[in-house]
Protein backbone atom coordinates (compact mmCIF):
# COMPACT_ATOMS: atom_id res chain seq x y z
CA UNK A 1 0.00 0.00 0.00
CA UNK A 2 1.56 3.58 -0.42
CA UNK A 3 2.10 5.77 2.52
CA UNK A 4 -0.46 8.68 3.60
CA UNK A 5 -0.83 11.72 1.97
CA UNK A 6 -0.17 14.94 4.85
CA UNK A 7 -2.46 18.34 3.92
CA UNK A 8 -0.27 20.75 3.65
CA UNK A 9 -1.62 24.39 4.15
CA UNK A 10 -1.40 26.47 0.52
CA UNK A 11 1.94 27.83 -0.83
CA UNK A 12 3.82 29.92 1.73
CA UNK A 13 0.83 29.59 4.23
CA UNK A 14 3.42 29.54 7.09
CA UNK A 15 4.88 33.02 5.85
CA UNK A 16 1.26 34.19 6.27
CA UNK A 17 0.87 37.80 8.71
CA UNK A 18 -0.93 37.17 12.03
CA UNK A 19 -4.69 37.25 12.11
CA UNK A 20 -6.92 39.70 14.14
CA UNK A 21 -6.84 39.10 17.75
CA UNK A 22 -10.61 37.65 17.65
CA UNK A 23 -9.62 35.21 14.90
CA UNK A 24 -6.70 34.12 17.06
CA UNK A 25 -9.31 33.55 19.87
CA UNK A 26 -11.52 31.28 17.40
CA UNK A 27 -11.41 27.76 18.66
CA UNK A 28 -10.51 26.56 15.07
CA UNK A 29 -7.43 28.37 15.70
CA UNK A 30 -6.37 25.82 18.14
CA UNK A 31 -3.92 22.64 17.07
CA UNK A 32 -5.39 19.64 15.94
CA UNK A 33 -3.27 18.25 18.65
CA UNK A 34 -5.51 19.52 21.48
CA UNK A 35 -8.12 17.24 20.69
CA UNK A 36 -6.43 14.06 21.24
CA UNK A 37 -7.39 12.40 23.70
CA UNK A 38 -5.89 8.73 23.33
CA UNK A 39 -3.86 6.69 21.21
CA UNK A 40 -5.76 6.06 17.82
CA UNK A 41 -6.54 2.01 17.57
CA UNK A 42 -4.40 -0.37 15.26
CA UNK A 43 -4.59 -3.05 13.29
CA UNK A 44 -2.00 -5.17 11.10
CA UNK A 45 -3.57 -4.85 7.37
CA UNK A 46 -3.56 -8.99 6.91
CA UNK A 47 -5.65 -9.31 10.29
CA UNK A 48 -9.41 -10.18 9.23
CA UNK A 49 -12.10 -8.12 8.11
CA UNK A 50 -13.83 -9.74 11.76
CA UNK A 51 -10.67 -8.91 14.07
CA UNK A 52 -11.11 -5.31 13.04
CA UNK A 53 -14.81 -5.20 13.19
CA UNK A 54 -14.39 -6.47 16.57
CA UNK A 55 -11.72 -4.31 18.19
CA UNK A 56 -13.73 -1.10 16.58
CA UNK A 57 -17.16 -2.48 18.56
CA UNK A 58 -14.78 -3.57 22.09
CA UNK A 59 -13.42 -0.13 21.89
CA UNK A 60 -16.81 2.01 21.05
CA UNK A 61 -15.05 4.08 18.06
CA UNK A 62 -16.19 3.99 14.24
CA UNK A 63 -12.31 3.50 12.42
CA UNK A 64 -9.38 1.49 12.91
CA UNK A 65 -6.48 2.54 10.89
CA UNK A 66 -4.01 -0.39 9.23
CA UNK A 67 -0.26 0.17 10.37
CA UNK A 68 2.83 -1.62 10.04
CA UNK A 69 5.81 -0.91 11.62
CA UNK A 70 4.77 2.13 12.75
CA UNK A 71 3.73 3.23 9.10
CA UNK A 72 0.36 4.41 8.35
CA UNK A 73 -1.14 1.95 5.44
CA UNK A 74 -4.34 2.61 5.13
CA UNK A 75 -8.18 2.83 7.14
CA UNK A 76 -11.71 1.21 7.80
CA UNK A 77 -14.24 3.13 9.27
CA UNK A 78 -17.78 1.91 10.24
CA UNK A 79 -18.88 2.69 6.94
CA UNK A 80 -16.54 0.96 5.49
CA UNK A 81 -17.79 -1.75 7.22
CA UNK A 82 -21.38 -1.68 6.11
CA UNK A 83 -21.40 -0.55 2.52
CA UNK A 84 -18.00 -2.82 1.59
CA UNK A 85 -18.25 -5.92 3.83
CA UNK A 86 -21.86 -6.22 4.81
CA UNK A 87 -23.54 -4.36 1.49
CA UNK A 88 -21.20 -6.44 -0.98
CA UNK A 89 -21.65 -9.91 1.09
CA UNK A 90 -17.94 -9.99 1.42
CA UNK A 91 -16.26 -13.02 3.40
CA UNK A 92 -15.09 -11.46 7.10
CA UNK A 93 -11.93 -13.43 7.11
CA UNK A 94 -11.11 -11.90 4.49
CA UNK A 95 -7.90 -9.15 5.01
CA UNK A 96 -9.03 -6.47 6.27
CA UNK A 97 -6.79 -4.08 4.12
CA UNK A 98 -9.01 -5.83 0.99
CA UNK A 99 -12.21 -2.86 2.08
CA UNK A 100 -9.73 -0.20 3.62
CA UNK A 101 -9.21 3.49 2.15
CA UNK A 102 -4.90 2.98 1.35
CA UNK A 103 -3.48 6.21 1.76
CA UNK A 104 -5.87 7.86 3.69
CA UNK A 105 -5.50 11.91 3.67
CA UNK A 106 -4.02 12.75 6.98
CA UNK A 107 -3.16 16.46 8.78
CA UNK A 108 0.16 16.94 11.21
CA UNK A 109 -0.28 17.88 14.82
CA UNK A 110 0.13 21.49 14.91
CA UNK A 111 -1.93 22.37 11.96
CA UNK A 112 -5.37 24.49 13.34
CA UNK A 113 -8.03 22.83 13.67
CA UNK A 114 -9.98 25.09 11.12
CA UNK A 115 -7.70 22.79 8.29
CA UNK A 116 -9.55 19.44 9.83
CA UNK A 117 -12.70 21.28 9.34
CA UNK A 118 -11.45 22.35 5.76
CA UNK A 119 -10.57 18.90 4.63
CA UNK A 120 -13.27 17.24 6.20
CA UNK A 121 -16.40 19.82 3.98
CA UNK A 122 -14.13 19.71 0.85
CA UNK A 123 -13.50 15.91 0.59
CA UNK A 124 -16.89 14.51 2.25
CA UNK A 125 -14.48 12.80 5.07
CA UNK A 126 -15.11 12.08 8.55
CA UNK A 127 -12.10 10.56 10.03
CA UNK A 128 -8.43 11.88 9.15
CA UNK A 129 -5.29 10.43 10.76
CA UNK A 130 -2.63 12.80 13.04
CA UNK A 131 0.64 12.22 12.75
CA UNK A 132 3.82 13.97 14.25
CA UNK A 133 5.94 14.35 11.18
CA UNK A 134 5.62 10.48 10.51
CA UNK A 135 4.81 9.27 13.87
CA UNK A 136 0.52 8.21 14.27
CA UNK A 137 -0.32 10.18 17.52
CA UNK A 138 -3.88 10.23 16.82
CA UNK A 139 -7.52 10.39 14.92
CA UNK A 140 -9.89 13.42 14.40
CA UNK A 141 -13.55 12.93 13.59
CA UNK A 142 -16.55 15.06 12.64
CA UNK A 143 -17.82 14.07 15.94
CA UNK A 144 -14.60 15.61 17.54
CA UNK A 145 -15.23 18.50 15.45
CA UNK A 146 -19.03 18.76 16.45
CA UNK A 147 -18.09 19.80 19.78
CA UNK A 148 -16.57 23.09 18.46
CA UNK A 149 -18.20 26.27 17.21
CA UNK A 150 -18.17 26.75 13.44
CA UNK A 151 -18.64 23.21 12.28
CA UNK A 152 -21.52 23.27 10.32
CA UNK A 153 -20.11 23.47 7.52
CA UNK A 154 -19.06 19.66 7.78
CA UNK A 155 -22.77 18.44 8.74
CA UNK A 156 -24.13 21.19 5.40
CA UNK A 157 -22.00 19.22 2.75
CA UNK A 158 -22.22 15.82 4.91
CA UNK A 159 -25.92 16.28 3.77
CA UNK A 160 -25.40 17.73 0.66
CA UNK A 161 -23.69 14.02 -0.51
CA UNK A 162 -26.56 12.63 0.94
CA UNK A 163 -29.39 14.15 -0.89
CA UNK A 164 -30.94 12.07 -3.30
CA UNK A 165 -32.69 14.38 -5.60
CA UNK A 166 -32.33 18.18 -6.62
CA UNK A 167 -35.19 18.79 -4.28
CA UNK A 168 -33.11 17.89 -1.67
CA UNK A 169 -30.34 20.11 -2.46
CA UNK A 170 -32.83 23.27 -2.81
CA UNK A 171 -33.74 22.75 0.74
CA UNK A 172 -29.74 22.19 2.10
CA UNK A 173 -28.70 25.16 -0.13
CA UNK A 174 -31.19 27.87 2.43
CA UNK A 175 -28.47 27.14 5.00
CA UNK A 176 -25.47 28.42 3.03
CA UNK A 177 -26.49 32.46 4.09
CA UNK A 178 -26.52 30.99 8.17
CA UNK A 179 -23.20 29.37 8.18
CA UNK A 180 -21.24 32.13 6.37
CA UNK A 181 -23.59 34.37 9.32
CA UNK A 182 -22.09 31.84 12.06
CA UNK A 183 -18.53 32.03 10.68
CA UNK A 184 -18.84 35.70 11.08
CA UNK A 185 -20.04 36.05 14.71
CA UNK A 186 -17.03 33.29 15.61
CA UNK A 187 -14.62 36.26 13.95
CA UNK A 188 -13.34 33.70 11.38
CA UNK A 189 -11.00 35.47 8.87
CA UNK A 190 -12.49 36.75 5.54
CA UNK A 191 -9.75 34.30 3.74
CA UNK A 192 -10.99 31.29 6.00
CA UNK A 193 -14.87 31.95 5.17
CA UNK A 194 -14.32 32.23 1.78
CA UNK A 195 -12.73 28.58 2.06
CA UNK A 196 -15.53 27.26 3.69
CA UNK A 197 -18.33 28.75 1.60
CA UNK A 198 -16.35 28.27 -1.55
CA UNK A 199 -16.16 24.30 -0.37
CA UNK A 200 -19.80 24.38 0.33
CA UNK A 201 -20.51 25.73 -3.68
CA UNK A 202 -18.22 22.65 -4.64
CA UNK A 203 -20.63 20.17 -2.49
CA UNK A 204 -23.20 20.90 -4.26
CA UNK A 205 -21.62 20.99 -7.57
CA UNK A 206 -20.19 17.30 -7.12
CA UNK A 207 -23.31 16.31 -6.13
CA UNK A 208 -25.07 17.65 -9.20
CA UNK A 209 -22.76 16.14 -11.28
CA UNK A 210 -23.13 12.68 -9.57
CA UNK A 211 -26.91 12.83 -10.03
CA UNK A 212 -26.62 13.94 -13.42
CA UNK A 213 -24.31 10.76 -13.98
CA UNK A 214 -26.41 8.44 -12.32
CA UNK A 215 -29.19 9.46 -14.81
CA UNK A 216 -26.83 9.64 -18.07
CA UNK A 217 -24.30 6.59 -17.31
CA UNK A 218 -20.90 7.23 -17.69
CA UNK A 219 -19.40 10.27 -19.58
CA UNK A 220 -17.95 8.81 -22.67
CA UNK A 221 -14.98 10.37 -22.82
CA UNK A 222 -12.69 12.27 -19.81
CA UNK A 223 -13.67 15.68 -19.09
CA UNK A 224 -13.37 18.24 -15.93
CA UNK A 225 -15.92 20.29 -14.48
CA UNK A 226 -13.79 23.73 -13.53
CA UNK A 227 -14.93 26.49 -11.70
CA UNK A 228 -14.61 29.69 -12.46
CA UNK A 229 -13.91 33.34 -10.74
CA UNK A 230 -14.86 33.75 -6.88
CA UNK A 231 -15.63 30.09 -6.64
CA UNK A 232 -11.90 28.83 -8.37
CA UNK A 233 -10.02 31.32 -6.25
CA UNK A 234 -11.75 29.76 -2.90
CA UNK A 235 -12.63 33.53 -2.59
CA UNK A 236 -17.01 33.03 -2.70
CA UNK A 237 -19.30 34.60 -0.33
CA UNK A 238 -22.53 33.65 0.27
CA UNK A 239 -24.51 35.45 -2.36
CA UNK A 240 -22.73 35.19 -6.08
CA UNK A 241 -23.72 33.72 -9.29
CA UNK A 242 -22.27 30.89 -11.05
CA UNK A 243 -19.28 30.82 -13.33
CA UNK A 244 -17.76 27.74 -14.94
CA UNK A 245 -17.42 25.24 -17.62
CA UNK A 246 -16.10 21.88 -19.29
CA UNK A 247 -12.63 21.24 -20.35
CA UNK A 248 -13.20 17.86 -22.35
CA UNK A 249 -10.89 15.28 -23.81
CA UNK A 250 -9.67 15.87 -27.47
CA UNK A 251 -11.33 12.49 -28.36
CA UNK A 252 -14.67 14.25 -27.44
CA UNK A 253 -16.72 13.76 -31.26
CA UNK A 254 -19.68 16.57 -30.96
CA UNK A 255 -22.21 14.14 -33.32
CA UNK A 256 -21.42 11.21 -30.75
CA UNK A 257 -20.79 12.66 -27.17
CA UNK A 258 -22.25 16.32 -27.85
CA UNK A 259 -25.95 15.23 -26.20
CA UNK A 260 -24.45 13.82 -22.95
CA UNK A 261 -21.87 16.85 -22.13
CA UNK A 262 -24.95 19.19 -23.14
CA UNK A 263 -27.65 17.49 -21.32
CA UNK A 264 -25.11 17.14 -17.59
CA UNK A 265 -24.46 20.28 -18.25
CA UNK A 266 -27.81 22.02 -18.41
CA UNK A 267 -28.79 19.82 -15.39
CA UNK A 268 -26.10 20.94 -13.53
CA UNK A 269 -26.31 24.70 -14.38
CA UNK A 270 -30.00 24.28 -13.48
CA UNK A 271 -29.45 22.83 -10.52
CA UNK A 272 -27.36 25.06 -8.79
CA UNK A 273 -29.44 28.01 -10.39
CA UNK A 274 -32.11 26.56 -7.58
CA UNK A 275 -29.78 26.04 -5.01
CA UNK A 276 -29.15 29.66 -4.91
CA UNK A 277 -26.21 30.10 -7.34
CA UNK A 278 -27.81 32.05 -10.10
CA UNK A 279 -27.10 31.94 -13.82
CA UNK A 280 -24.12 34.13 -14.76
CA UNK A 281 -25.95 37.24 -16.38
CA UNK A 282 -23.23 36.94 -19.19
CA UNK A 283 -23.82 33.36 -19.85
CA UNK A 284 -20.37 31.99 -18.80
CA UNK A 285 -21.45 28.76 -17.84
CA UNK A 286 -20.90 24.76 -19.14
CA UNK A 287 -24.29 24.99 -20.28
CA UNK A 288 -23.15 27.46 -23.00
CA UNK A 289 -21.48 25.48 -25.86
CA UNK A 290 -18.88 28.35 -26.46
CA UNK A 291 -17.55 26.97 -22.83
CA UNK A 292 -18.10 23.36 -23.42
CA UNK A 293 -15.14 22.48 -25.47
CA UNK A 294 -12.77 19.62 -25.96
CA UNK A 295 -8.94 21.35 -24.50
CA UNK A 296 -7.84 21.75 -27.76
CA UNK A 297 -10.18 24.42 -28.31
CA UNK A 298 -9.65 25.83 -25.10
CA UNK A 299 -6.02 26.15 -25.81
CA UNK A 300 -7.00 28.28 -29.03
CA UNK A 301 -9.11 29.83 -26.86
CA UNK A 302 -6.26 31.43 -24.45
CA UNK A 303 -3.61 31.52 -27.65
CA UNK A 304 -6.11 34.09 -29.09
CA UNK A 305 -7.21 36.00 -25.69
CA UNK A 306 -3.18 36.57 -25.00
CA UNK A 307 -2.04 37.54 -28.37
CA UNK A 308 -5.42 39.82 -29.16
CA UNK A 309 -6.37 41.10 -26.20
CA UNK A 310 -9.02 43.31 -27.40
CA UNK A 311 -12.07 44.19 -25.25
CA UNK A 312 -13.84 41.36 -24.96
CA UNK A 313 -10.96 39.08 -24.58
CA UNK A 314 -9.69 41.08 -21.72
CA UNK A 315 -13.24 40.95 -20.03
CA UNK A 316 -12.60 37.22 -20.66
CA UNK A 317 -9.31 36.42 -19.13
CA UNK A 318 -10.70 38.66 -15.70
CA UNK A 319 -13.08 35.00 -16.14
CA UNK A 320 -11.28 32.38 -17.39
CA UNK A 321 -7.77 32.65 -16.02
CA UNK A 322 -9.31 31.80 -12.81
CA UNK A 323 -10.12 28.36 -13.33
CA UNK A 324 -10.16 25.35 -10.95
CA UNK A 325 -10.83 21.55 -11.25
CA UNK A 326 -13.93 20.93 -9.19
CA UNK A 327 -14.61 17.04 -10.96
CA UNK A 328 -13.14 15.00 -13.49
CA UNK A 329 -9.36 14.78 -15.26
CA UNK A 330 -7.80 17.96 -13.13
CA UNK A 331 -4.34 17.21 -16.17
CA UNK A 332 -7.05 18.43 -18.94
CA UNK A 333 -6.92 22.16 -16.95
CA UNK A 334 -3.27 21.50 -15.32
CA UNK A 335 -1.74 21.59 -19.17
CA UNK A 336 -4.38 23.80 -20.32
CA UNK A 337 -2.79 26.27 -17.73
CA UNK A 338 1.07 25.42 -17.79
CA UNK A 339 0.87 26.71 -21.52
CA UNK A 340 -1.18 29.51 -20.89
CA UNK A 341 1.00 30.91 -18.35
CA UNK A 342 4.20 30.06 -21.03
CA UNK A 343 2.47 32.43 -22.99
CA UNK A 344 1.57 35.12 -20.47
CA UNK A 345 5.26 35.06 -18.15
CA UNK A 346 7.05 38.17 -19.22
CA UNK A 347 4.51 39.11 -22.05
CA UNK A 348 4.78 42.94 -21.60
CA UNK A 349 2.31 43.80 -24.64
CA UNK A 350 -0.62 41.68 -23.13
CA UNK A 351 0.04 42.36 -19.38
CA UNK A 352 0.13 46.30 -20.34
CA UNK A 353 -3.65 45.33 -21.83
CA UNK A 354 -4.03 44.02 -18.94
CA UNK A 355 -3.02 46.60 -16.66
CA UNK A 356 -4.75 49.25 -18.82
CA UNK A 357 -8.36 47.45 -18.38
CA UNK A 358 -7.59 46.55 -14.52
CA UNK A 359 -6.92 50.50 -13.83
CA UNK A 360 -10.37 50.91 -15.44
CA UNK A 361 -12.05 49.68 -11.78
CA UNK A 362 -10.40 52.31 -8.72
CA UNK A 363 -11.44 52.53 -5.20
CA UNK A 364 -13.73 55.03 -4.52
CA UNK A 365 -12.07 58.19 -3.13
CA UNK A 366 -12.90 61.93 -4.04
CA UNK A 367 -11.18 65.28 -3.30
CA UNK A 368 -8.69 65.61 -0.37
CA UNK A 369 -8.68 61.11 -0.29
CA UNK A 370 -11.84 60.92 1.27
CA UNK A 371 -14.76 57.93 0.63
CA UNK A 372 -17.11 58.84 -2.56
CA UNK A 373 -20.48 56.93 -1.94
CA UNK A 374 -22.56 56.06 -5.09
CA UNK A 375 -24.53 59.56 -6.35
CA UNK A 376 -27.11 57.20 -8.01
CA UNK A 377 -28.13 54.23 -9.46
CA UNK A 378 -29.70 51.29 -7.48
CA UNK A 379 -27.66 52.32 -4.14
CA UNK A 380 -27.03 55.58 -3.43
CA UNK A 381 -25.53 56.73 -0.69
CA UNK A 382 -23.68 53.39 -0.28
CA UNK A 383 -19.62 51.94 -1.64
CA UNK A 384 -19.76 49.02 -3.51
CA UNK A 385 -16.84 46.68 -1.44
CA UNK A 386 -16.58 44.13 -4.25
CA UNK A 387 -15.62 46.43 -7.36
CA UNK A 388 -14.34 49.23 -5.52
CA UNK A 389 -12.11 47.49 -3.16
CA UNK A 390 -12.17 43.48 -3.58
CA UNK A 391 -11.77 43.23 -7.57
CA UNK A 392 -9.19 45.65 -7.54
CA UNK A 393 -7.16 43.64 -5.38
CA UNK A 394 -7.82 40.42 -7.44
CA UNK A 395 -6.69 42.03 -10.51
CA UNK A 396 -3.60 43.24 -9.42
CA UNK A 397 -2.95 39.86 -8.07
CA UNK A 398 -4.29 38.07 -11.57
CA UNK A 399 -1.91 40.22 -13.70
CA UNK A 400 1.68 40.00 -11.33
CA UNK A 401 0.48 35.94 -10.69
CA UNK A 402 0.34 35.94 -15.57
CA UNK A 403 3.80 38.00 -15.34
CA UNK A 404 5.30 35.67 -12.81
CA UNK A 405 4.36 32.16 -14.66
CA UNK A 406 2.36 31.54 -10.89
CA UNK A 407 0.28 28.79 -10.80
CA UNK A 408 -1.80 29.52 -8.04
CA UNK A 409 -5.42 31.30 -8.32
CA UNK A 410 -6.24 32.31 -4.90
CA UNK A 411 -5.94 35.81 -4.42
CA UNK A 412 -4.03 35.70 -1.21
CA UNK A 413 -1.48 32.98 -2.47
CA UNK A 414 -0.62 34.64 -5.61
CA UNK A 415 0.43 37.47 -3.78
CA UNK A 416 2.69 35.64 -1.64
CA UNK A 417 4.32 33.46 -4.79
CA UNK A 418 4.97 36.50 -6.62
CA UNK A 419 6.45 38.13 -3.06
CA UNK A 420 8.86 34.91 -3.00
CA UNK A 421 9.78 34.82 -6.94
CA UNK A 422 10.49 38.63 -6.51
CA UNK A 423 7.47 40.28 -8.73
CA UNK A 424 6.32 42.76 -5.91
CA UNK A 425 7.97 43.47 -2.47
CA UNK A 426 6.69 41.64 0.34
CA UNK A 427 5.77 44.58 2.04
CA UNK A 428 3.87 45.61 -1.08
CA UNK A 429 1.87 41.52 -1.10
CA UNK A 430 1.86 42.17 2.91
CA UNK A 431 -0.35 45.64 2.39
CA UNK A 432 -2.34 43.47 -0.30
CA UNK A 433 -3.08 40.61 1.85
CA UNK A 434 -4.54 42.82 5.13
CA UNK A 435 -6.23 45.33 2.62
CA UNK A 436 -8.20 42.09 0.99
CA UNK A 437 -8.78 40.94 4.56
CA UNK A 438 -9.99 43.98 6.03
CA UNK A 439 -12.64 44.55 3.07
CA UNK A 440 -13.42 41.49 2.70
CA UNK A 441 -14.11 40.98 6.35
CA UNK A 442 -16.40 44.09 6.28
CA UNK A 443 -18.44 42.44 3.12
CA UNK A 444 -18.90 39.28 5.60
CA UNK A 445 -19.97 41.36 8.60
CA UNK A 446 -22.36 43.06 6.31
CA UNK A 447 -24.07 40.71 4.65
CA UNK A 448 -24.23 38.76 7.88
CA UNK A 449 -26.38 42.03 9.50
CA UNK A 450 -29.00 41.56 6.21
CA UNK A 451 -28.94 38.08 6.80
CA UNK A 452 -29.92 38.43 10.52
CA UNK A 453 -32.55 40.81 9.36
CA UNK A 454 -34.03 38.71 6.66
CA UNK A 455 -32.86 40.83 3.64
CA UNK A 456 -31.20 39.65 0.45
CA UNK A 457 -26.90 40.07 1.32
CA UNK A 458 -24.92 42.37 -1.14
CA UNK A 459 -22.09 44.12 -1.37
CA UNK A 460 -23.19 47.91 -1.07
CA UNK A 461 -22.34 49.22 2.43
CA UNK A 462 -23.55 52.24 3.98
CA UNK A 463 -20.76 54.29 6.21
CA UNK A 464 -23.37 54.49 8.64
CA UNK A 465 -22.93 51.05 9.41
CA UNK A 466 -19.14 51.55 10.33
CA UNK A 467 -17.25 52.61 13.54
CA UNK A 468 -15.16 56.02 12.63
CA UNK A 469 -12.13 53.24 13.21
CA UNK A 470 -13.49 51.25 10.65
CA UNK A 471 -14.70 54.26 8.29
CA UNK A 472 -10.48 55.77 8.69
CA UNK A 473 -9.19 52.24 7.89
CA UNK A 474 -11.17 51.64 4.85
CA UNK A 475 -10.13 54.71 3.01
CA UNK A 476 -6.70 53.99 4.38
CA UNK A 477 -7.27 50.45 2.34
CA UNK A 478 -8.73 51.94 -0.59
CA UNK A 479 -5.78 54.48 -0.68
CA UNK A 480 -3.10 51.62 -0.37
CA UNK A 481 -4.73 50.17 -4.07
CA UNK A 482 -4.66 53.21 -5.35
CA UNK A 483 -0.85 53.43 -4.96
CA UNK A 484 -0.36 50.05 -6.19
CA UNK A 485 -2.38 50.64 -9.26
CA UNK A 486 -0.57 53.53 -9.73
CA UNK A 487 3.10 52.00 -9.71
CA UNK A 488 1.69 49.01 -11.83
CA UNK A 489 0.50 51.46 -14.04
CA UNK A 490 3.82 53.00 -14.60
CA UNK A 491 5.83 49.65 -14.77
CA UNK A 492 3.30 49.04 -17.89
CA UNK A 493 3.32 52.79 -18.94
CA UNK A 494 -0.28 52.11 -19.56
CA UNK A 495 -0.90 55.81 -20.63
CA UNK A 496 1.23 54.75 -24.33
CA UNK A 497 -1.49 51.98 -25.20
Amino acid sequence: MPPSKTLQPPAGQGALPALPQASQGCAMAAPIGSLLQRSPLQIDPQASIRSAAGRMAAAGVSSILLTRDGRLLGLVTDRDLRQRVVAAGIDTERPVADVATPAPMTLQRHQPLFDALLLMARSNIHHVPVLEGEALVGMVTASDLGRLQSTSAVHLTQDIHQQPDLAGLVACSGRVRHLQAGLARADTSAYNTGLIISSVTDAFTLRLIQLAEQDLGAPPVPYAWVAAGSQARMEQAARTDQDNGLILSDDYRPAEHGDYFARLARFVCDGLHACGYVHCPGDIMASNEAWRQPRRRWDEYFRKWVHQPDAAALMLTGVFFDLRAVHGDAQLLRTLRLAMLERTRGNGLFLAHMVGNALGQRPPLGLFGRIAVERGGAHPGTVDLKHGGIVPIIDLARIHALAGGVEAVNTRERLLAVADGGEVSPQAARDLIDTLEFIAALRIAHQSRQTDAGQQPDNHLRLAELSGFERSTLRDAFKVVRELQAVLGQRYQTGRL
